[in-house]
């Protein structure tokens, strides 16, 4: 549904002029919804990247100062050991006992070291690519989403002529349909009727003079386009003198449009006067 139309027929925007909007609350929701998806994979990435949190870490160091602990008794307790055994005074399985204890508890130390440091490194690298993988889609989906609401409210590329505004507001307007129809003062042509006794004088490219009321005098433009089949008259046509049975089309674009004057651009369906540059102003043909 057309919320607002900011423009109307026949008026004039500079470039950068708010045009309309549709309604764009499931746009909104949608781009919202994105921006979250965004935020999450960056925080899982992110994540990933860190290793284990601080509190697991404690966990960790302290299962290490058990372990180094337990390898300080066991240690000693083999020492004494094999001091009693020397002198004959304990048995060799209490020896056995204990040197088991030792490497025990040598075992579980090398264990919680290993574990601590795992715990700083980050994840495998298969699962930090599958991670910037996420987040690549997810920053590509939210500029779509992005770009589908600044579609929703455009503003004018240049500035340009409201040629025609095609819906109201409240009305529903359907997937892909214009809004509003803009003519930049670049893309204004002139458009020439020309007998064919006269187009021989014409080439593509060629020069022309032109003349219309209440225009500044020595405007010209260049024929960008001659028609290569003849047509009839039609019904309706400005021109000077009788009317051929047979004419060309021809269309040519001014080659100074601003020598018109940026707030007196030609109008469309303005009559003007044309000629060959090189021809005299006394015999001009529409």
């Amino acid at each position: 549904m057309l919320e607002s139309l900011s423009v109307a027929r026949g008026a004039r925007v500079p470039a950068g002029a708010p045009l309309f909007a549709i309604d764009r609350a499931t746009a909104r929701a949608e781009r919202d919804r994105l921006a979250a998806a965004l935020a999450q994979a960056r925080a899982q990435r992110a994540d990933l990247a860190t290793g284990k949190r601080a509190q697991e870490v404690a966990v960790v160091t302290a299962q290490k100062a058990q372990a180094e602990a337990a390898l300080r008794y066991s240690t000693a307790e083999l020492a004494r050991q094999q001091e009693l055994v020397a002198r004959r005074v304990s048995s060799p399985d209490k020896l056995d006992q204990a040197r088991a204890a030792f490497d025990r508890d040598r075992g579980q130390l090398a264990e919680a070291e290993a574990q601590l440091a795992v715990a700083a490194l980050p994840a495998r690298p298969e699962q930090l690519r599958a991670a910037d993988e996420a987040v690549t889609q997810a920053e590509a989906a939210l500029a779509q989403a992005e770009r589908r609401l600044a579609d929703l409210a455009p503003a004018a590329p240049a500035a340009a002529l409201v040629e025609d505004t095609l819906y109201n507001p409240g009305e529903w307007v359907p997937a892909g349909s214009p809004v509003v129809s803009l003519l930049p003062p670049e893309r204004v042509k002139l458009v020439l009727f020309v007998p064919e006794t006269a187009i021989a004088g014409l080439t593509p490219g060629g020069t022309l003079s032109v003349r219309c009321d209440g225009c500044p005098p020595g405007l010209s433009a260049r024929v960008t386009r001659i028609a290569s089949q003849a047509e009839y008259t039609p019904p309706v046509i400005y021109s000077i003198g009788s009317r051929e049975k047979l004419v060309f089309r021809v269309e040519a674009r001014m080659e100074a449009q601003m020598e018109v004057g940026p707030d007196r651009p030609l109008n469309p369906g303005l009559p003007v006067d044309v000629w060959p540059a090189a021809a005299l102003p006394e015999g001009p043909g529409r």
